[in-house]
């Protein structure tokens, strides 16, 4: 099935408030425009370098979406991943989120998002912060006091299962603490909740 073909079908199946990240590893610049043309409004990518790579070359095309890392962010890369990405979506420490706020404004940029991101399943191969209440409430509330960040979700993948009934207590979980964390009193109040049901690879029927 083809990209045009694959997104316009998901779309319609989604409800209009909600956004589709197409997450995109490994694919060429044509494969990005073809979904940026079928309608595509955010781009998601894991790794820094090929982001810049993709980026460079769509040209003025790249600004017509926003750009999500969706992959785990080292330190020592977040000033090139600030030059490309509109929104961080895999926050999982308070050390983490002071090393973004620094930068932000080097990069030429006043407020960038972020999303806490939890390990939802407690998977040894996955980053994220532990699906544990307090952890979380105390991350969000550091995070609300920073500068240049704002906190506008949180976000999860949860196991590959071959039964989609068996993932649904990892979501409702998630959907648990984000209705908790929803309702403290901070100043960057969450948004959104991010989930896998929200990515798409545009090859996959």
């Amino acid at each position: 099935m083809r990209i045009t073909e694959n997104y316009q079908i998901i779309r319609k199946e989604i409800p209009e408030n909600v956004s589709i990240v197409i997450a995109f590893k490994a694919r060429t610049k044509d494969e990005i425009l073809e979904a940026i043309n079928a309608g595509a409004t955010d781009i998601g990518e894991n790794y820094v370098q090929e982001a810049q790579q993709i980026y460079s070359q769509l040209g003025e095309n790249a600004k017509k979406v926003k750009w999500h890392m969706i992959g785990s962010l080292q330190k020592n890369k977040i000033n090139k991943a600030l030059s490309i990405f509109d929104v961080i979506q895999t926050v999982d420490s308070i050390e983490m989120a002071h090393a973004i706020d620094k930068r932000v404004e080097s990069a030429g940029k006043s407020l960038v998002p972020v999303y806490i991101e939890i390990n939802i399943g407690t998977e040894i191969t996955k980053a994220g912060v532990k699906p544990e209440y307090n952890l979380i409430a105390d991350l969000a509330k550091g995070i609300s006091k920073l500068d240049n960040i704002c906190l506008e979700g949180l976000m999860t993948i949860g196991p590959r299962v071959g039964d989609p009934e068996r993932i649904r207590p990892y979501f409702k979980k998630t959907k648990n603490i984000f209705d908790r964390i929803k309702s403290i009193n901070i100043t960057n109040k969450i948004l959104v909740l991010y989930g896998e049901r929200c990515f798409m690879d545009p090859h996959e029927p």
